[in-house]
């Protein structure tokens, strides 16, 4: 009876851990809306947008994400990519300078970005999101489609 009794306890003991371990993995941290932080962010050279806010959604094995707002001119702006953590190549539309993205988790919270125009790399990035999921940071180094070196820090709070 004893080692029946032991057998359940460790067996629900088990699968509970394996319930937290999913758990614990859960949805992408970046899934949901962010809105850009201007006076927390830095752009440089820089103008910085006026707006900006950026939706995530789970699609497939992938993540959707949009971005619209209003850039420094006062012009509306408007992207949108669908891509995986695998490092691949994705289509990005809406933005002049690149035109696809790549991606690669580090943790759960960190990913690297490739982001190319015509088969030529134009910037990398890192994107963090804060322990708490409250606040993501996306730095990013390139050179425009002016030839012009940019290194911005963006910081999104999640709504």
């Amino acid at each position: 009876m004893r080692t029946f009794l032991r057998t359940i306890v460790l067996g629900t003991v088990l699968a509970a851990l394996g319930v937290v371990h999913l758990g614990a993995q859960g949805v992408d941290p970046v899934v949901g809306t962010w809105e850009l932080n201007i006076a927390k962010s830095k752009f440089s050279p820089g103008p910085a947008p006026k707006s900006q806010t950026r939706t995530y959604v789970v699609a497939g094995n992938e993540i959707k994400g949009t971005s619209n707002g209003v850039a420094a001119d006062g012009k509306p702006t408007s992207a949108q990519w669908t891509v995986g953590y695998d490092g691949k190549d994705r289509p990005i539309t809406g933005l002049a300078d690149v035109d696809s993205l790549s991606l690669k988790r580090i943790n759960a919270f960190t990913v690297e970005s490739t982001q190319k125009k015509a088969g030529k790399v134009v910037a990398r990035g890192r994107r963090v999101i804060s322990k708490d999921g409250k606040v993501m940071t996306i730095t990013t180094k390139g050179t425009n489609a002016n030839g012009q070196a940019f290194n911005n820090m963006e910081v999104f709070d999640k709504r």
